[in-house]
């Protein structure tokens, strides 16, 4: 246990203005132990949070990516950056929620989301940078 509070602890000394600390300080709290499968957890709602703001990196990435060598002018880079600050921030929330969990899938602690949200995270900053960088060298 006090390890886990030192992650929170620490996590909302790094994030503290952004909010991405919440989940850990919401998470030391005491949950039930039966906790069924549809049940909405404040774990499981942060890690869905996350892996949906990922998923959007993903797709508005995908889109910068496919436009970036055809449009011209100041607005080609919005969707790249869009991408990747939204996939940063998802890999971090989800590392945060996998970090403090303390079960595996199917325990409340929203580990399933929290890896969706780090892996499509990572894929959305990747392709953030790649339509960043296309869209520089084509200007």
């Amino acid at each position: 246990m006090p390890v886990r509070r030192l992650l929170a602890a620490a996590a909302a000394a790094l994030l503290g203005g952004i909010g991405l600390a919440t989940p850990a300080a919401a998470h030391v709290s005491a949950q039930s132990a039966e906790v069924g499968a549809y049940t909405l957890t404040a774990a499981r709602f942060w890690a869905t949070a996350a892996a949906l703001l990922a998923l959007a990196g993903v797709v508005i990435g995908g889109l910068a990516l496919a436009r970036s060598a055809r449009r011209v002018g100041n607005g080609r880079t919005k969707g790249a950056i869009v991408a990747l600050v939204a996939g940063l921030i998802a890999a971090v929330g989800g590392t945060l929620n996998l970090a403090v969990a303390d079960g595996g899938p199917g325990t409340g602690n929203g580990v399933v989301g929290g890896a969706a949200a780090l892996v499509l995270g990572l894929v959305a900053t990747v392709l953030g940078r790649l339509a960043l960088t296309r869209s520089r060298r084509t200007g």
